[in-house]
């Protein structure tokens, strides 16, 4: 349904893997705790970034849905064929203007 919508809407859906640990990865250097139990809501990073849980876990999910779409395009030519080369790229780092949610200009 959701990969149905995203069409209906001129978006893409990106797939990340299932296990990857985006609460407990900071979204500003990248660092990653050894464990972090659910009841933690909020933590400090060794880098200084001050981190609400699950504002974090949406910017990592975001910044890897992004790495994965640029490394489909490496590796996919035009008609979707697989060709080689690309290889896996790090998510890009944050920062600059947030993007807005929401629908294109003109969308009905």
């Amino acid at each position: 349904m959701l990969e149905y919508k995203a069409r209906l809407y001129g978006r893409t859906v990106h797939r990340i893997d299932r296990w990857y640990p985006s609460s407990k990865q900071c979204s500003v250097c990248g660092a990653r705790a050894e464990s972090m139990p659910l009841d933690v809501r909020s933590w400090t990073c060794p880098c200084g970034a001050v981190h609400d849980r699950d504002v974090n876990t949406a910017k990592n999910i975001l910044a890897a849905g992004r790495a994965e779409r640029l490394n489909a395009s490496h590796t996919r030519g035009r008609d979707g064929t697989s060709r080689p080369g690309g290889g896996q790229l790090r998510p890009p780092q944050p920062g600059g203007m947030p993007l807005e949610a929401g629908s294109h200009r003109g969308a009905a």
